[in-house]
């Protein structure tokens, strides 16, 4: 067996909850039903909202360029479907916010623009093409974190990237979106990450997979023959194995700098969904309107799913059978990082919905927090190397300045404080809340 990679610190949530994976990692993607109207909303990526260049009334076309980017962190977001604007109006996000959202009613045509047209090959285009493509496509990070992928792709000038990592680790219990992919469709992945080693100008790109996937590590390892400098290495199984500066650190050895990016160490990390939209996006043209998301949890039938953006979660999960008994809670993604929603009915499928996971009173398990005991566990188990107990305090009483003084901006966000946490202390939640302050608090002195 290959040599397998880690990093300091982790938990082992799937031992807990019995590999929620089970539920279907042994179920193959299939298309989801396009429903009848779609809700757009203009944010789906981290930065700038889009502004929408469509208005109530038009008509519309599949792949057809509906909200454009407004400034560089951003991403355009293109129609799903070809149809009729709705509607444009402010509605609620999963965020919390209003969010700018285009409803279109679906005429189930799916009449493509007659502006889509295949780019070409890889080896045919320039680094400056394949980064333009990234860019019209409206890619972002599919693996949850929803950065705009042409961004990431403009490292500094006084950088130089030599190795690009693609994240198939995909380490939240429950989520298999990421495993069915490798399995049914190798070799987009492996082109998504040949043509980001070609614009990058790297020399080597790694796929790391966890070893609870075996079958993907072989598919892939196979799919990466044909390629030099492009390989495969497994991963010991143990969250947060995905994270950025994890996976870096367990593949490479090198240590990201606090407050810095990866391309300070020679490296850009991007997500196999990623790669493999690129892939498909410089064969067809075809920009980031589907994706494949886990429904799973307490339905009937837990599926993976191809689904369009702008499908609500309640479509998504009367798909699968409805629900399995009484929902406790319902979360976009997976249980350590995901985000919980208030309503499945206007709650819609984005760029980096990876899961809708449905939690009943057995799997939610939920305990009521109590005094901390002063165990140190969340310190041992931090990947980051903080300490939550401390800042969890600071942040109760709204010492911002001492929260900052322990470095929680380096904190990223993984629960593993929290899961290990004998008291339940609602430790990740607290830090959270210190980033947003902390953030907040530097804004108003600039």
């Amino acid at each position: 067996m290959a040599l397998l990679h880690t990093f300091k610190g982790g938990v082992h949530p799937l031992q807990k909850i019995h590999e929620g994976k089970r539920y279907s990692e042994h179920v193959a993607i299939k298309a989801a039903k396009v429903p009848s109207v779609l809700m757009v909303p203009m944010s789906q990526h981290i930065g700038a909202p889009c502004k929408p260049v469509v208005k109530k009334g038009d008509t519309v076309k599949m792949y057809q360029l509906i909200g454009e980017a407004a400034g560089f962190v951003s991403a355009p977001i293109h129609s799903p479907v070809s149809g009729k604007i709705k509607d444009v109006k402010k509605m609620m996000h999963m965020s919390g916010k209003e969010v700018e959202t285009i409803i279109i009613e679906n005429d189930f045509k799916d009449e493509i623009d007659e502006n889509v047209k295949p780019y070409g090959t890889i080896d045919d285009l320039t680094p400056e093409q394949l980064k333009d493509i990234s860019l019209k496509a409206g890619l972002v990070g599919m693996g949850g974190a929803t950065f705009p992928t042409h961004v990431k792709l403009s490292p500094p000038k006084d950088t130089h990237c030599d190795t690009v990592i693609l994240n198939g680790a995909e380490c939240e219990p429950f989520l298999t979106a990421d495993h069915r992919l490798m399995l049914e469709m190798p070799e987009l992945v492996v082109k998504g990450l040949y043509a980001f080693k070609k614009l990058l100008g790297a020399e080597r790109g790694i796929i790391g997979i966890e070893q609870n996937k075996m079958d993907a590590y072989e598919v892939i390892k196979k799919a990466c023959e044909p390629y030099d400098g492009i390989g495969v290495e497994l991963i010991k199984t143990k969250y947060p194995q995905g994270a950025e500066k994890q996976l870096i650190e367990a593949l490479t050895g090198r240590q990201v700098p606090s407050g810095g990016l990866p391309i300070a160490v020679g490296i850009v990390v991007s997500n196999v969904g990623t790669a493999a939209t690129f892939a498909q996006a410089i064969e067809t043209g075809k920009p980031l309107v589907e994706r494949i998301v886990t429904v799973t949890g307490a339905v009937n039938e837990p599926s993976n799913l191809l689904a369009r953006v702008g499908t609500t979660f309640q479509d998504m999960i009367d798909q699968c059978g409805g629900f399995k008994g009484e929902p406790v809670k319902i979360i976009s993604g997976g249980p350590m990082m995901g985000m919980s929603i208030f309503d499945p009915e206007i709650t819609t499928v984005g760029k980096g919905t990876s899961g809708i996971l449905v939690l009943d009173k057995q799997l939610a398990n939920t305990e009521k927090e109590t005094a901390c005991i002063r165990c140190g566990r969340c310190a041992t188990v931090c990947p980051v190397g903080l300490l939550p107990l401390t800042i969890n305090a600071f942040s109760i009483k709204g010492m911002y300045d001492k929260c900052d003084e322990y470095k929680a901006m380096d904190c990223i966000e993984c629960g593993s404080c929290s899961f290990i946490c004998p008291a339940k202390r609602n430790l990740a939640q607290s830090i959270r809340v210190a980033k947003k302050q902390i953030l907040q608090i530097r804004k108003n002195k600039k």
